[in-house]
């Protein structure tokens, strides 16, 4: 099997096995406690501190380990929102933030909070101008605003930096999820807090940090102790925080020569995905994005189908697919970039995967592409479905998708396009989520126009060839 997940989580890096079974015969007792043992345990943790702490760019007492980076996430931001309760309750958002920030957000509105959304383009970016001007809006001040340094999905490095000054011109501290980026690199600007987790980078599960830097605004919510600076109450796991601490050191000293390595191999990947396979979107920003990802879309294609078909082929991959067993709507980072779904694939690829595994990749998914097709009636090389020769009778043809799941809709449109002259219409009924993403997107990749959604659950295309 070729794990091409690593956007999810890594194996434990050799680095952090070492640390992990040293640091457990010196890191059992309590670092609180003034004997010679909690001495040893209390220096590994003071270590681990200062060396993760140099990685994201803070110092070392504004540093906390969590019990996970979503643990992290929801402790930063709580506390935050308390910190500035006095100044205003609304919490802004990129459209496209980790499930995490999006449940502590939902959290913070059934708790009487406002939540302000901002949105991106095409490519997954939040425009700095965005974010200002929803800081701007009038109502509520802001008290917090939560942005991704790199989208999990589909790789899209955001302008962090730019947007850490509009909040900072604003006055409203800033949150950034660096979970997907922080093994790459530190995290650029003036941000207020930052977030990330062990397991992204190689070391061990269970391992999260928080930063929050002096002069932020922040009000430990309950239950809290006098460890962590309240932050993260409970005993700590040392051997685990020096282990995460030791593989963070150990990745960012080959971060450069392997990110340029596998940018490389990415690359490849984008170039040669659309040439092997009909009817494939890439998408995510080509230019401004993590150098392991990679993240298209088949149309046609059955997305959880498609993965178990690469999972045969030997490949362990990823998918933000409506049609995923996890979901049954399309992913909130797809829809918020408006770009196809169904069908959806990321491959990112862990440090150290050679060139010969990418081609093996590229050689086995144009088969599983076409095996999955074939189930659905899409022949095999086509791009599109077979359209029985008729000669079209009507100006206007309604097709019944409601009921129907990703692609189906979508491969009764394509059927039942040819059914209308040059200038018809065929409006499709579909009640699945994913039809208001995937119907427009199909328009656009085949020449055709999407003329919107009159009425609930019914969409309107207009041939023009």
């Amino acid at each position: 099997m070729t794990y091409f997940d690593a956007a999810s989580s890594l194996p434990l890096h050799p680095v952090a096995r070492e640390a992990l079974l040293a640091a457990f015969a010196d890191g059992w007792a309590d670092p609180a406690r003034p004997h010679r043992e909690g001495r040893r345990a209390r220096m590994l943790l003071d270590a681990a501190r200062e060396t993760a702490a140099e990685a994201v760019g803070c110092r070392p007492d504004e540093l906390t380990f969590t019990t996970s980076g979503t643990r992290a996430l929801h402790t930063g931001i709580a506390g935050a929102l308390a910190g500035r309760a006095r100044v205003g309750r609304r919490l802004l958002v990129s459209a496209v933030e980790h499930s995490a920030v999006l449940h502590a957000a939902e959290a913070h509105q059934d708790a009487g909070g406002t939540v302000t959304e901002i949105g991106v383009d095409g490519g997954g970016r939040v425009e700095p101008g965005a974010v200002g001007a929803a800081l701007g809006a009038g109502g509520e001040p802001a008290a917090l605003v939560c942005v991704q340094s790199a989208n999990h999905e589909v790789g899209t490095v955001q302008p962090v930096a730019e947007i850490a000054d509009e909040c900072r011109a604003a006055g409203v501290p800033l949150l950034v999820d660096a979970a997907q980026s922080l093994g790459w690199g530190a995290v650029p600007g003036d941000w207020s807090l930052l977030a990330g987790s062990a397991h992204k980078w190689g070391g061990p599960g269970g391992v999260g940090l928080l930063a929050v830097r002096k002069g932020t605004r922040f009000a430990p919510r309950p239950p809290v102790d006098e460890r962590e600076s309240g932050r993260a109450p409970g005993f700590e796991n040392i051997p685990a925080i020096v282990a995460a601490a030791a593989s963070l050191r150990a990745v960012r000293a080959a971060a450069a020569e392997e990110g340029a390595r596998l940018r490389g191999l990415v690359d490849r990947i984008r170039a040669r995905v659309p040439e092997l396979v009909p009817d494939v979107a890439v998408v995510g920003d080509p230019v401004r994005r993590l150098p392991h990802v990679v993240t298209f879309s088949c149309l046609y294609v059955d997305g959880e189908a498609l993965l178990h078909g690469l999972d045969r082929a030997g490949f362990a991959v990823s998918s933000g697919s409506s049609c995923t067993s996890s979901t049954l709507t399309p992913s909130h980072v797809l829809r918020a970039m408006g770009v196809l779904s169904e069908g959806n694939v990321r491959v990112s690829l862990p440090p150290g995967t050679g060139a010969e595994e990418v081609e093996r990749f590229l050689t086995v998914l144009p088969g599983v592409v076409a095996e999955v097709r074939g189930r659905l009636g899409v022949s095999s090389g086509s791009t599109a479905p077979e359209v029985p020769a008729v000669v079209p009778t009507a100006e206007e043809v309604t097709v019944d998708s409601l009921g129907k799941l990703c692609p189906v809709p979508v491969i009764e449109l394509a059927r039942a396009i040819g059914r209308v002259p040059v200038g018809g219409v065929v409006t499709v009924l579909a009640d699945d989520e994913a039809a208001r993403l995937d119907i427009p997107a199909w328009c656009a990749m085949r020449g055709q126009e999407y003329l919107g959604e009159p009425r609930n659950h019914a969409y309107r295309v207009r041939r023009l060839a």
